[in-house]
């Protein structure tokens, strides 16, 4: 017995190759970020140099002055509309998502399995296909220009309906929702009472997966979005790129600044939404 345990202790032991190799990944990994705050960090001059510099400096604060005071990508603008467009976009996912998911897994209707087919469906059609009849239903609804127009195609998302369904019915016991029709809870008040608690761990990667995907979002928003006063976050930094000189410091402050809250985010909620994910296997 104490033979197979220790085969098993050193089968799962990570040897230094492994180590390695995680940590070699690790390096790839951030280099990139690390060297978008160096070039945040320094003038154009230096910036151009060859060798190019590899330690911060302390040209943070005039690039992000002269990036705020570009009147062309209204960064501000940008940065705030991203916020409105990803928190309300990520709102709305998860309500309705966890709601459908609910229906699908634990209810019975009929056309229950035809409906789910056709949201499977959707997800099968590639979304560069939509992008013409999805301008035109904007433009006549007077949307065009708008957040809205931005936000309306997304306030649904048929992967985070299947990834509710699909984790509803292993997370909540079927025993748990009868007791609650004894207790006389109607339908929305198991959702909102029994059900949702129950999908938190689901609910926070489909929220952090939401919110990432409207945040760097960039094809739609270009599209929408013709007016140069009112664009997103990611339109900003295009237009910091136009023109005939590219000013890689402003640029690369402007990137930094678009990053910051996806770190904050995921730094604040990343251990909330492992631990989650865990205690729900663990109690699956």
């Amino acid at each position: 017995m104490k033979r197979g345990l220790g085969a098993a202790e050193r089968m799962w032991r990570a040897s230094p190759l492994t180590f390695f190799t995680l940590i070699g990944g690790l390096l790839l990994s951030i280099f990139p970020l690390y060297y978008m705050i160096v070039v945040a960090t320094r003038n154009n001059d230096s910036v151009n140099k060859i060798p190019p510099p590899m330690i911060p400096g302390g040209e943070l604060g005039s690039n992000v002055d002269r990036l705020l005071a570009n009147e062309s990508a209204n960064f501000m603008t940008g940065l705030i509309n991203s916020a409105v467009v990803a928190t309300g976009v990520t709102i709305s996912v998860v309500f309705f998502s966890s709601l459908a998911g609910f229906a699908f897994a634990k209810l019975r209707f009929k056309g229950r399995n035809g409906f789910m087919l056709a949201i499977l469906v959707t997800m099968m059609v590639p979304a560069q296909l939509g992008l013409v009849p999805l301008y035109q239903m904007m433009f006549e609804w007077g949307l065009h220009n708008t957040l809205w127009s931005v936000m309306l195609p997304f306030l649904v998302s048929g992967f985070g309906v299947f990834m509710m369904r699909q984790y509803a019915s292993q997370a909540v016991p079927d025993e748990l929702i009868e007791a609650a029709r004894v207790d006389g809870c109607g339908t929305f008040r198991i959702y909102w009472s029994v059900v949702l608690p129950a999908l938190r761990p689901a609910v926070a990667v489909l929220g952090l997966f939401t919110f990432m995907d409207q945040w760097n979002s960039f094809l739609w928003p270009q599209i929408a979005l013709g007016d140069p006063e009112n664009p997103t976050v990611q339109l900003s930094l295009q237009r910091l790129s136009q023109g005939y000189y590219n000013d890689y410091a402003q640029v690369f402050a402007g990137t930094t600044l678009s990053v910051l809250p996806l770190l904050v985010i995921f730094i604040l909620f990343g251990r909330q939404i492992i631990g989650g994910i865990m205690e729900g296997a663990v109690k699956a």
